[in-house]
């Protein structure tokens, strides 16, 4: 038996192909969707999660930039301290600088030179004596200019021929002398008495060398 289709196939499969390309189309756009729906979801997780560590940096921000505040309150603190300190101690130390001065004064005089006078204006110091020769004055002044450590820059204001008399009625013929010296204060003042042996007491007289 021969079968004749009378129906309009063109038209029918013209409308399978049009619902498949409808059906394919709404495929795509739901797995299109579902895409965007899972990197929206992905760059929301990341935002979220990004916002938490910029909160986090900004709370350790805050708390260091207090840590650093009360970093400066010690540090003033601390110089302040060191300020006090530096003030004690040199109170101390011009509270014994009279005794420092006669006992350098009497380390670095030589043999034959006598001093008289001593007088203290400020840091500035003038010395008076006699010495039994030019020489003994001008090792005074090299002894004050290298070897102390409490006077320094040594200048001779006088000096002058003189006869003195002795308590044996001998004429001797010496050298009266002035100098200035200055004064100044070492690193370490203990280390440089101690090292000198014992200090006189204040208000001590300062022992004049013979030959």
């Amino acid at each position: 038996m021969i079968l004749i289709n009378l129906l309009p196939h063109r038209e029918a499969k013209r409308r399978q192909r049009k619902q498949a390309f409808f059906i394919g189309l709404g495929v795509s756009f739901a797995v299109g969707a579902a895409l965007v729906g899972l990197w929206y979801a992905l760059v929301s997780s990341q935002t979220a999660a990004q916002r938490e560590r910029n909160d986090q940096l900004k709370s350790e921000i805050q708390r260091l930039e207090a840590q650093i505040k009360d970093i400066a309150t010690l540090r003033q603190e601390i110089e302040g301290l060191k300020a006090r300190q530096r003030s004690v101690e040199n109170l101390q130390a011009d509270r014994n600088t009279p005794v420092y001065l006669l006992d350098e004064l009497v380390r670095q005089t030589p043999e034959g030179v006598y001093l008289t006078a001593i007088k203290q204006a400020g840091a500035v110091v003038t010395v008076s004596g006699v010495a039994q020769s030019n020489e003994r004055v001008s090792e005074l002044l090299r002894n004050t200019s290298y070897n102390s450590a409490w006077l320094e820059r040594p200048e001779l204001v006088e000096i002058k021929a003189a006869n003195v008399t002795s308590a044996s009625r001998e004429q001797r013929r010496l050298f009266e002398f002035q100098m200035r010296v200055q004064l100044k204060r070492p690193q370490a003042p203990v280390a440089a008495v101690a090292a000198s042996g014992a200090v006189p007491a204040a208000g001590a007289p300062v022992t004049a060398k013979g030959p």
